[in-house]
């Protein structure tokens, strides 16, 4: 699992998440994988929790959807999650994707669900509850953080609770 944390602060997005990889429940397989990536012309972050290949697959098909939608990231999220759900093969893929551009942060799960959240703040994986409640307390609280710095300390935080995720941090930001 990971952790995978973004943030709306300031007039910026921004997500942080760790690079673990784990075989089962007790193997750490690699420490320092990219979960996070830009795609549709460098205008859309993505961040991904779950299994690898098939965060790779969900990637594939919101970029598509960006294509087709002329990079309505909103847009092409709700098609996303529609046919996610619609398509008995795509419902077993194990995966939750937050996605951003400069207008909209949005969670896209499997469930179908499209969800922009309530405080700027939205978090995934196996540390995100850790991580999302590290990153309200600091966008209520911290008023001299930026949202890269809120994001990655809130990773940090949850790499200190959750042994599925590490403290090998990337970010990036809009």
């Amino acid at each position: 699992m990971t952790t995978i944390c973004s943030v709306r602060a300031k007039g910026h997005i921004a997500i942080a998440g760790d690079g673990q990889v784990t075989l089962g429940e007790k193997v750490i397989a690699k420490a320092t994988t990219k979960k996070i990536r830009r795609i549709y012309h460098d205008r859309v972050v993505i961040g991904f929790a779950g299994g690898v290949a098939d965060a790779v697959s969900l990637q594939e098909m919101l970029e598509g959807k960006l294509e087709a939608y002329s990079g309505d990231l909103r847009r092409a999220a709700v098609e996303m999650a529609q046919a996610w759900r619609k398509d008995p093969t795509l419902q077993k893929l194990n995966a939750m994707v937050i996605a951003f551009n400069d207008q909209d942060l949005l969670l896209i799960s499997g469930n179908g669900e499209v969800l922009e959240p309530d405080e700027d703040v939205v978090a995934i994986g196996s540390g995100g509850n850790y991580a999302q409640a590290a990153a309200i307390a600091m966008v209520r609280h911290a008023d001299s953080m930026s949202a890269a710095e809120i994001a990655k300390e809130s990773v940090k935080i949850a790499s200190g609770i959750d042994v599925f995720t590490d403290d090998v941090i990337t970010t990036d930001e809009i």
